[in-house]
């Protein structure tokens, strides 16, 4: 049974779905592996690589998809890919389910089709396929490296003859993954940072990292209520979310950097800096828009592009960052669905060689299974995805 990787169709994405070493992995559950040449090109994998590995090279999608079983991508497959699909077949990607707009198309084909960013992430035997927290780690990482390309000024505090060079003070807007590991990376360079989100909870995991938590008061009843959901289902007052706009609109003036890590899956990104408080900020200081592709969390922010204001703040559109680094996030994002093709197989011969393994691979597509079950948007001519 084979399993196709096909390559981006995007001038903005690098990354592959497969990269060599996944290829040795899936050879061993007994798998052969067919790759679109040059799909790892982008991310520094020549077709010798995965030639070396044991995979096939085809020389187009179209043949990649008719000779696979299950094919693989990074996004959503083009229109003409999705057009040579026949019943049975398997898509696995991250492929935007609640805004996508071809999942009808994918079921008319009779496709399954697997979106990992679905994958329940409460669940701890499913950790080790959490696309978006290896994704967004990496992002998180990059961000502040972007920043201080960015930024006319150095991160840490020198003490020099001339005189001293006060550090840069640095705000992080969405504490989850990628906001965590963006406070790590900007401690590390030197930075002041402070932080904000809106689960109060996030504060200690913030302060344990070494930043300083933009606090915003609470009635004890919110306090309670934050507390026993853990943030996540918590729905602050309005009154909370004013004041946390003026803390976070107070921190921001006298910012030198800030990025914005808030996404909600299907929604628009949420407007969290706004042309009000943009204009207050210093000249020079430097935006990162981790969420520019998906509306921006900054008014203003254009995805692939650097805007500066009439007063001199650069907002940068940082729409695909994992795709700067697209050899590690790649490997990470190939591990995540090597993890989840194995929950696929029913059945494989234990003492099969590589060579003839391939024939003992039995899959079990299993609606009932909590992460199958959650990850597939189209099943037997069906769209299963709920709409938001």
């Amino acid at each position: 049974m084979k399993i196709g990787v096909i390559s981006a169709d995007s001038a903005s994405e690098s990354r592959v779905a497969i990269t060599p070493d996944a290829v040795n992995k899936l050879r061993k559950l007994g798998f052969e592996v067919v790759i679109q040449s040059k799909a790892g090109q982008a991310a520094y994998y020549a077709d010798a690589l995965y030639q070396a590995a044991g995979a096939d090279i085809a020389s187009s999608s179209a043949e990649v998809i008719t000779q696979s079983q299950i094919i693989t991508t990074v996004n959503d497959l083009s229109a003409d890919a999705i057009d040579g699909l026949s019943s049975g077949q398997i898509v696995i990607g991250m492929l935007d389910p609640y805004r996508n707009t071809q999942l009808d198309t994918y079921a008319a084909k009779g496709a399954t089709v697997f979106a990992m960013e679905l994958l329940p992430r409460t669940l701890s035997r499913a950790q080790n396929m959490d696309v978006l927290s290896s994704q967004a780690n990496l992002a998180g990482y990059k961000a502040v490296l972007l920043a201080a390309n960015e930024y006319s000024r150095p991160f840490p505090m020198f003490m020099t003859s001339a005189g001293t060079v006060k550090p840069a003070k640095v705000v992080i807007l969405g504490v989850g993954v990628a906001g965590l590991q963006a406070i790590a990376t900007a401690k590390r360079l030197g930075a002041v940072v402070e932080a904000s989100d809106l689960r109060p909870t996030a504060r200690e995991q913030v302060e344990s990292l070494g930043g300083k938590w933009l606090d915003v008061p609470m009635s004890a009843e919110e306090a309670e209520t934050a507390k026993s959901t853990g943030g996540y289902a918590w729905t602050p007052s309005e009154q909370y979310v004013k004041d946390q706009a003026a803390v976070v609109d107070k921190a921001l003036s006298n910012a030198d950097i800030v990025i914005t890590t808030a996404q909600i899956p299907g929604r628009n990104a949420p407007r969290l800096v706004h042309g009000a408080t943009l204009a207050k900020m210093k000249a020079g200081s430097v935006l990162i828009d981790m969420a520019a592709g998906t509306g921006g969390n900054v008014e203003g922010s254009v995805p692939h592009q650097t805007i500066t204001t009439d007063n001199g703040v650069r907002i940068v559109g940082a729409a695909n960052i994992p795709s700067m680094l697209a050899a590690q996030s790649s490997d990470l994002y190939a591990n995540n669905l090597v993890n989840f093709i194995t929950t696929l197989i029913a059945t494989a011969g234990d003492d099969a060689s590589a060579s003839d393994a391939s024939a003992k691979v039995v899959l079990n597509v299993d609606m009932e299974d909590e992460i199958q079950g959650a990850l597939a948007v189209t099943h037997d001519n069906q769209v299963r995805l709920a709409k938001r």
